[in-house]
């Protein structure tokens, strides 16, 4: 049977803002959903995993999309994808979609079936980790930061005439969760789950423009879930109670046996809470810290990767 690879992750605490260029008149807005009931801000997973994909590059690791600083753009390797997911990391863990626009008319047939639109193709591999939108652990409470720009600082500053420009920015402090799955079997080379695992420890900035703000979003405290069941069952189990951050719906989770507890690897500042005890005397391997437990879920992958058949 297949084995599976779930994980939740909570950030360290920070000051959010500007995470996608988009403005209100002259606020910088940050993305928002409404959650249990309050506003809470977002980071999409499209952002993450970006900041996946750029952390590899940076390792040196063999990514189809590469970004390019002095461009401001991605180059492709092979923008056709006819390499295939065995060579490119980011091909095989991230998937892609090649979509092509028809290069010929609809058979009579098919436009009657298409309302004449013409046939285009697609190729595509789907993405084989999959990671849920981040949601900030406190809600938001409106927070905005009123600056200026200094005259001149760009040109279109400049054309605003010998004064500063002002401008707002909505800001949140806050830390955030998200979640990942992953089915190691599933990817054309099984053993890049180790590094996706340490592409995920060691993930820094996500979103931001511009370098106006830095927010780490490597993991203060992780769980990782190693087991043969199809469900992740951890999915946002983190809560800010104030004094710590801890994982009650995911203690009841075992306490249910709905969760085996010996599945779980815990690491972080969550090992220090009552959470983190009652965990690990419940037979989860829990950690100090985050690095820690994920060398012990590479000790997990290794062995597996090893094991015959």
């Amino acid at each position: 049977m297949a084995k599976h690879l779930f994980g939740i992750i909570c950030t360290h605490h920070g000051t959010a803002a500007n995470n996608r260029a988009e403005t209100e008149g002259n606020i910088t807005t940050l993305q928002k959903i409404l959650w249990n009931g309050a506003v809470h801000t977002t980071v999409s997973a499209e952002a993450i995993r970006w900041a996946l994909r750029y952390v590899w590059q940076r390792k040196g690791l063999p990514t189809n999309r590469r970004w390019q600083d002095d461009l401001n753009r991605h180059t492709w390797e092979d923008p056709e994808f006819k390499r295939g997911a065995e060579e490119f990391i980011d091909d095989d863990v991230l998937g892609f979609m090649s979509a092509k626009a028809a290069t010929a008319e609809a058979s009579e047939t098919q436009g009657e079936q298409r309302r004449g639109r013409a046939r285009g193709t697609a190729d595509v591999r789907r993405a084989r980790l999959e990671v849920t939108r981040a949601v900030s652990l406190t809600p938001w409470s409106g927070d905005i930061t009123f600056n200026a720009a200094s005259i001149n600082a760009t040109p279109s500053a400049a054309l605003q005439g010998e004064f500063p420009v002002p401008y707002g920015t909505e800001v949140h402090a806050t830390r955030y969760q998200y979640g990942f799955a992953l089915t190691p079997a599933d990817l054309a080379r099984p053993e890049r789950a180790l590094q996706v695992v340490d592409g995920l420890v060691e993930l820094g900035e996500v979103a931001g423009n511009h370098a106006r703000f830095l927010f780490d979003f490597s993991p203060e405290s992780v769980v990782f879930r190693w087991t043969d069941d199809f469900a992740p069952r951890i999915l946002y189990a983190f809560r800010d109670d104030g004094n710590a951050v801890r994982a009650p719906a995911l203690l009841e989770r075992v306490r249910s046996g709905d969760i085996a507890a010996d599945e779980l690897i815990v690491g972080g500042a969550l090992s220090a809470t009552p959470d983190g005890e009652e965990l690990r005397s419940r037979g989860a391997k829990v950690f100090a810290g985050v690095k820690e437990a994920a060398a012990e879920v590479k000790r997990i992958l290794r062995d597996f990767l090893a094991s015959p058949g």
